[in-house]
């Protein structure tokens, strides 16, 4: 082999070998811009984000609710679950501020439109009309939310979001039965079958 086929050789595999550092070099740098893009910190994934967002409106709105029932309900028991909302729910805002400022993850400031077209239809009704409305949105909101912190305890990424997921599913378990018990106690078949028994009234 001639000194100049050497040197070409050389040449060459140097040049490959920059070539494949450089490409490597950038792949990193790619996936750092992509881990830390709109200010999300390497490690946190879109769904931990979300979820963080979606519960602290969730929370908000449970709290605003429960202040509205206060004064649209009737019934005793439709307000004592509702001021149970109140008190846990604003402790559990104050868990998942914590939890937010861990993660670096900014927070809404008012609860989602959905929750407000609630609140909304709700702060129109009063009496057993209020009460059998918010019994049913309570149990539905409480389904969604178990399905919502039950997928992020099992499959989130973030740590902390994780662990505030999974220490909330007993209180929303809990919250859940509590929203079937009173939409039973407030149902018109609930009366129907406590009074005379006769003329029993299928649910809406």
């Amino acid at each position: 082999m001639s000194l100049e086929t050497k040197i070409a050789k050389v040449i060459y595999v140097g040049c490959l070998t920059l070539f494949l550092t450089s490409l490597g070099c950038w792949a990193l740098l790619a996936h750092q811009d992509v881990a830390l893009s709109n200010g999300r910190p390497a490690g946190l994934a879109v769904s931990d984000e979300q979820f963080v967002h979606n519960a602290a409106q969730g929370g908000m709105a449970e709290v605003k609710l429960g202040q509205l029932t206060q004064d649209r309900g009737s019934s005793d028991a439709v307000k004592s679950f509702a001021q149970r909302m109140i008190a846990q729910h604003s402790r559990a805002n104050d868990q998942l501020k914590q939890v937010a400022g861990q993660a670096s993850i900014s927070l809404p400031s008012e609860i989602s439109t959905k929750d407000q077209s609630t609140y909304d239809r709700l702060s129109k009704l009063s009496g057993s009309d209020f009460d059998r409305a918010y019994a049913r949105d309570m149990v539905e909101d409480h389904i969604a939310d178990l399905a919502e912190f039950q997928k992020e305890a099992n499959a989130g990424r973030s740590a902390e979001v994780k662990n505030f997921a999974l220490q909330s599913l007993p209180m929303l378990r809990e919250h859940l039965n509590q929203a079937r018990e009173m939409l039973k106690l407030v149902s018109p078949n609930s009366a129907r079958r406590n009074g005379s028994g006769h003329g029993v009234r299928s649910a809406r």
